[in-house]
């Protein structure tokens, strides 16, 4: 680790998770969250307003927890990262302002970056510099996309995405319907192993010859699964809850792992890197090997941990930035609940707000 690699901490408030993580480079030496889904839980999902209050109530103890894991001093950093959009508009707002006022009071360079860049750029951590280009799979709870980055920090190209609902989203709302609570990821991962992936054939949307080859569309699975399950209960019959977790998983990494592949082969990319939180399923990552492996890719996938939003990953990209020189964002960054994947991150004007200036009255009075 080179005592010249940029450190910076990163800002992460787009959905449920207010994250704070602080790396050296490409060296992870914080990763401080705090969560609030089970302020979610009894409403099925993500409630916009908890979400942004406990954004608010998180941020500084999260910040400073970050630090102290870390073992460095704020005005030690080189610059401020934080997720500018996509995202809910008022968690991000949450994340943007603490990050504004964070840079202004240190007199360091601030960085709006995009949450979906972030997630592509963590791998950084687990396996060090991305190849260029770099071949993703996004899957979370409100992106399936998969996108091709030749350069992570101002070059990302979307190749595909989800018409309808996301892969994460689609498992929150199957597993609503098996009345298994939120969120639904996990548990049906956990279920899923002891169940029959081959017993029920549930549809693979957008796998038709005729189809956009790396859209993706879970929409009609989700409908087709929940009526199977209201046929069985209308027959009074029991619902095999293990064997439909199984075969509704299979469906959803089948066609995500088979439409990554083919996009690594048309592209001539040699390598796949999967993030996201969905990311974190044991099944997609164990058919995404199998697949990978038969096709002569090479796999990147994060550990769980960093699959799932955080803090850490928007520290890397923003390290990135640093190291790549590329222009800070002004002090009147704004929060984009629907920043395009195409904008890694939010550039200032050559000649805007300038951090010069804050440094005197920073340095022994305020933050230290």
């Amino acid at each position: 680790m080179a005592a010249d690699e940029p450190l910076v901490l990163g800002i992460e408030t787009s959905c449920d998770e207010t994250g704070v993580g602080i790396v050296r480079g490409t060296t992870l030496l914080a990763d401080a969250v705090a969560s609030s889904v089970d302020a979610h839980a009894r409403f099925g999902g993500v409630v916009p307003e908890i979400a942004s209050r406990a954004h608010l109530e998180a941020m500084v103890p999260t910040i400073e927890r970050a630090l102290k894991e870390a073992g460095v001093a704020a005005r030690d950093l080189d610059g401020i990262a934080v997720t500018s959009g996509p995202g809910l508009a008022g968690a991000l707002l949450v994340g943007v302002s603490a990050a504004k006022a964070y840079a202004y009071a240190l007199g360091k360079p601030l960085y709006g970056v995009n949450h979906l860049a972030s997630h592509i750029c963590v791998d950084q951590l687990e396996h060090g510099p991305l190849p260029e280009p770099t071949m993703a799979l996004l899957v979370s709870g409100g992106h399936s996309s998969l996108l091709l980055a030749p350069d992570i920090t101002s070059d990302v190209r979307p190749l595909g995405a989800t018409i309808d609902d996301a892969a994460g989203e689609a498992f929150d709302k199957i597993a609503r319907v098996l009345d298994l609570g939120f969120p639904g990821g996990p548990v049906i991962d956990r279920l899923a192993k002891e169940g029959d992936p081959a017993a029920i054939a549930f549809p693979r949307g957008l796998t038709g010859p005729r189809d956009a080859p790396y859209d993706f569309s879970f929409s009609g699975l989700k409908t087709s699964v929940a009526r199977w399950i209201e046929a069985k209960r209308a027959a009074g019959e029991e619902v095999p809850v293990r064997d439909v977790a199984a075969s509704f998983q299979e469906a959803v990494v089948d066609v995500l792992t088979r439409k990554a592949v083919r996009a690594c082969k048309d592209e001539g990319v040699d390598h796949l890197m999967i993030g996201g939180g969905v990311a974190a399923n044991s099944r997609l990552r164990a058919l995404a090997e199998e697949r990978c492996e038969r096709a002569g890719i090479r796999l990147r996938v994060p550990r769980p941990k960093l699959c799932t939003d955080n803090g850490a990953m928007v520290a890397a990209l923003g390290a990135e930035m640093v190291a790549r020189n590329r222009l800070p964002s002004d002090l009147e960054l704004s929060a984009d609940s629907s920043l395009p994947v195409t904008e890694p991150h939010v550039p200032g004007t050559a000649h805007g707000h300038s951090h010069d200036h804050v440094h005197e009255i920073s340095k022994d009075n305020l933050y230290s």
